[in-house]
Formats: C-alpha cells, sequence, structure tokens
C-alpha cells in the first residue's frame, strides 16, 4: 500500500499543514481523479474518499496510484468487510460517524489508522479506552459547534486526544475549530460543486477549490 500513514502523529502533523481534509463521494474514478488532481494543485496533502457509492474502493486504489504525494483515505466505514477492503485498495487511513467498540478493536487488530466519530463524553472515553488519540468530531455544527467541543475538551484535554471536525463546517465558520488547539483539521466537502464533480468539469473545479481555499 502506498502512502500508509499509520501513524498518528505523522497523520494530524500532515493535516494540520493546511487544516483542511477534503471529503468526496464520488460516482466513479474520473471524478475522483479530477478532484484529487485540483486539490493536489491547491497545496492539499489528504484526501477522504467515503463508502457511500460503489465506487469507493476504485477510486482509493486509483488515487493511490496515480497521486503518490496525495495521503488518500476512506470514509464512512462501518464494518471490518468495509475496513479491510479500504485498506486492500490503498487507503492510509479509515474514518467512521460513530464510535463503534468492535470497530476499534478490529482497526488495533489490523495496526491501522482508524479514526472513530464521537460527540459525546461517553463516546470520548470508548474511543480512547481502545487506544484511539484521534478522533472526529461529529456531526460538529448540529451537535453544538465549537462551544461544545470546547466544553468536552475541559476534562479530556489533558490526555493528549486530537481532533478532526467535520459536519456543517465551511469556510465561514472553520477558524472557530482550528483555532482550538487540539483540533488538528476539519473536513468537508464544501469547496466542491457537484454538478461540476458530475460534469467533470476540471476547470470549474479548481477555480471553485482556489476560490473556497483562500476564502478560508
Amino acid at each position: 500500500m502506498k502512502n500508509n500513514h499509520t501513524d498518528v502523529e505523522n497523520f494530524a502533523g500532515l493535516l494540520s499543514e493546511t487544516g483542511v481534509l477534503p471529503i468526496l463521494s464520488v460516482n466513479g474514478v474520473k471524478e475522483a481523479v479530477l478532484a484529487a488532481s485540483a486539490f493536489q494543485d491547491a497545496g492539499f496533502r489528504a484526501i477522504e474518499i467515503t463508502f457511500r457509492t460503489t465506487a469507493a474502493a476504485e477510486a482509493i486504489m486509483e488515487l493511490s496510484r496515480s497521486f503518490p504525494d496525495l495521503v488518500v483515505g476512506a470514509g464512512t466505514v462501518l464494518d471490518r468487510s468495509t475496513l479491510e477492503i479500504a485498506f486492500s485498495s490503498g487507503a492510509s487511513f479509515a474514518v467512521a460517524p460513530g464510535c463503534n467498540p468492535k470497530m476499534l478493536e478490529t482497526a488495533k487488530e489490523m495496526g491501522v489508522l482508524f479514526i472513530p466519530g464521537v460527540c459525546t463524553a461517553t463516546d470520548i472515553e470508548t474511543a480512547f479506552s481502545h487506544g484511539a488519540r484521534l478522533l472526529k468530531f461529529f456531526p460538529a455544527e448540529a451537535c453544538g459547534g465549537s462551544k461544545m467541543l470546547k466544553a468536552l475538551l475541559s476534562p479530556y484535554g489533558h490526555l493528549g486526544i486530537r481532533f478532526l471536525a467535520t459536519g456543517g463546517i465551511n469556510s465561514k465558520n472553520m477558524r472557530e475549530y482550528l483555532d482550538i488547539k487540539a483540533v488538528v483539521g476539519i473536513g468537508g466537502s464544501w469547496m466542491l460543486d457537484k454538478d461540476e464533480l458530475a460534469l467533470c468539469d476540471a476547470d470549474g473545479i479548481r477555480r471553485r477549490i482556489m476560490e473556497t481555499s483562500r476564502d478560508a
């Protein structure tokens, strides 16, 4: 597997360079390649392809092969089978919306970087007790936003846990999260216009990414 960044410290450091993890749901490999090329040109270091479509595994495989300098991860990883498919396809990390103890144990057994989703104190304790140190705060805005995350950090900040915040975050509110020391990055799909992506409008995709990156 290329770009096999299974180390939390390395990945957190890489993500913090741009502060933003683009999250994509693609309907085909061509879409994925166009988007990845545009994001790489804009200076992004990592990208997440969600398993919300049947094209995910093939897209991850192609991006891992064609973009060796781009760290490619898998999102919406809900079970062991998907986790295995993601990493056999070349993913360097996997992300889930929730905190499933079975998935945490499976990831530990496989020795892969798995980022569980949390939004409560119980979620954080569950993830931490299973060895997770990089957590996805999701759905961030619906869960109370940056104020909620700060409140959760009050009793847990000393543990050295870092966060990737996603869900309702965009260029207008991302700074609220990135100003929190424990947040290494935020994730979202606001930089891509779905119509441009569906039409494989390369120029439109690049223009939109560059514009929203400057706004951020």
